[in-house]
């Protein structure tokens, strides 16, 4: 109501009788007027008249020292303050700064401060420091947070884990022996920012493992069968996941995983990198979900508690099935809805198979091979190629599977499977040579034909060495885009030898007609195990010199 109103009102009504029938009249009308309510007009009419503190003149400028000076010293124990203050939120007093500016004084980038003894007392800088808005409460005071969303579904996932509040099964499927006690029940959970639709599972764990946080997240991007409680779409590769600093993100297992399928791994601001910005708040989006699950389901385990791990994800996944189809944090709708309602418009990324998906989860080692071609691997022991005996190489151990890859240099060979034990007696076999026995026996067979004569002890003019020349062994660079060439050949030539190698036979004393089998074969396709199939029937085992 606009106050030249009040004063017509107030004018008005002094001209009235104090009990003249008018004056309610009037007030009616004009609290109908500005749809008010009588008592409303009534405050207003007031409110001129309450009493009103008085002071000084002078109220708000310094009178001990001029206002430029004051907010220094303000601007100073301020800064003394904040920087005395520890996690707990303890720091110097008033009293205790103004005494260590008086009795030694501070340094500053505009000299050195001393404060004048008896100038300024504790209650003085207090009430100035309010004043001018230096006081310690709003010096520490968290600035805005900003809140954000993704435009579409699968553009950013939250990944995180918590202990549930149910801590441990009564029939854990594993436990490790060399640790105390049973693992912790851990609730992995990964929430779609755009949506906030969530996926969850419960997994037995000693803290947070690289190894188990994989597995849950293939699970979470993989379709999940139609006929499971959930039943829910949810489902593709995102584009990026947001988690914290924790074990899982520091591995280097994960983000290489990660690059392969092209996500983006964004982690917390370390803590104090962004001034008095707390960087990691644990309000998140994933955390919603979470105090939902301990609050609305696993209360209800003081009831009925699950025996196994299969049947805690069982009940786990029907309540999210019903989280999910909750109202959206902001949209008229659910939250499947509406991660249905935003995909991107080429539709979602789709997830690898979970061999695929293993041969990216490799860790590597630095191991020295055995002069028997041997290594063990935690406790499985492998047999790899003779050229790598006694050589310091790379091991590429999967995390999920049991084949080994071994890397000397820039070259990679594999997959190499566990073997069994020693060869029994009478049954020995010589490993296959390898190329550099191959072209040792080469150099030790042309040192025993070299011949030098008398010509290089008498002066006389003859023939220095006759023999051989060495062959020139063809060199491939490596450019292939496969890390273990699983799948395709980098180019034709390393299938060319991976074939001789199959038949262990030189390709140049193959028959014509084996020769142009081959080279079709290459022309055709460049895939690996479509090639080994079909060398590998038209050259069956005992086959020699390109005849049957």
């Amino acid at each position: 109501m606009p106050g030249e109103a009040i004063a017509t009102l107030r004018r008005r009504l002094a001209a009235l009788p104090a009990r003249h029938p008018e004056r309610d009249t009037l007030m009616k009308s004009t609290a109908q007027l500005y749809a008010v309510s009588r008592a409303t007009l009534y405050r207003l009419l007031r409110g001129d008249r309450r009493p009103r503190d008085t002071h000084r003149s002078d109220r708000g400028r310094p009178r001990s020292m001029p206002a430029a000076e004051i907010e220094r010293w303000c601007e100073i124990v301020a800064a003394m303050k904040v920087r005395t203050t520890n996690k707990k939120g303890r720091h110097l007093s008033t009293v205790r700064t103004l005494q260590l500016l008086v009795e030694h004084g501070v340094d500053t980038p505009y000299g050195f401060q001393k404060l004048t003894p008896g100038r300024l007392t504790a209650s003085t800088i207090n009430r100035h420091l309010r004043r001018l808005g230096y006081d310690h409460e709003r010096m520490i005071r968290q600035p805005p947070a900003v809140r954000f969303q993704a435009e579409t579904s699968n553009a950013l996932w939250h990944f995180d884990m918590s202990p549930s509040d149910l801590k441990h099964l009564k029939a854990p499927p594993w436990i490790d022996p060399d640790r105390h006690g049973a693992p912790t029940l851990m609730l992995f959970s990964v929430v779609d920012d755009r949506s906030g639709v969530a996926y969850s599972e419960y997994r037995c764990v000693y803290g947070e493992d690289v190894e188990t946080a994989l597995r849950f997240l293939f699970n979470a991007m993989t379709p999940k069968p139609a006929a499971a409680d959930d039943g829910s779409p949810f489902q593709g590769i995102p584009t990026a996941i947001y988690l914290d600093n924790g074990p899982v993100a520091k591995s280097a297992v994960f983000k290489r995983v990660m690059e392969s399928l092209g996500i983006e791994v964004l982690t917390h601001m370390p803590a104090g990198s962004d001034s008095r910005r707390t960087t990691a708040r644990a309000k998140g989006k994933v955390k919603r979900p979470f105090r939902t699950v301990k609050e609305a389901h696993e209360t209800l385990y003081h009831f009925n508690q699950p025996e196994t791990e299969a049947e805690a994800n069982q009940w786990l996944a029907r309540f999210i099935a019903t989280y999910n189809r909750g109202n959206h944090r902001s949209e008229p709708h659910s939250r499947l809805d509406d991660w249905l309602a935003h995909l991107p418009q080429n539709g979602v990324q789709e997830m690898c198979s979970w061999d695929r998906f293993c041969a990216f989860a490799r860790e590597p080692e630095r191991r020295l091979v055995g002069i028997d071609c041997r290594l063990t691997v935690a406790g499985v022991t492998y047999e790899v190629d003779a050229e790598f005996a006694g050589k310091t190489v790379v091991l590429w151990w999967g995390l999920f599977d049991q084949e080994l890859w071994v890397e000397h240099g820039e070259e990679r060979r594999g997959p190499f499977l566990p073997i069994g034990g020693p060869i029994p007696l009478h049954r020995y076999r010589k490993h296959r040579k390898s190329r550099h026995e191959v072209r040792a026996d080469q150099v030790g067979t042309l040192a025993g034909k070299l011949v030098l004569p008398r010509a290089a002890l008498s002066d006389e003019n003859g023939v220095l060495m006759i023999g051989t020349k060495p062959a020139e062994v063809p060199v491939r660079p490596f450019r292939d885009p496969d890390p273990f060439r699983e799948l395709r050949f980098a180019n034709a030539i390393a299938a060319r030898r991976t074939i001789a190698d199959q038949i262990r036979l030189p390709l140049a004393k193959l028959s014509d007609d084996d020769r142009a089998f081959i080279d079709a074969l290459l022309a055709r396709t460049l895939a690996r195990p479509e090639i080994l199939a079909v060398v590998r029937e038209r050259f069956p085992q005992g086959r020699r010199r390109g005849t049957a």
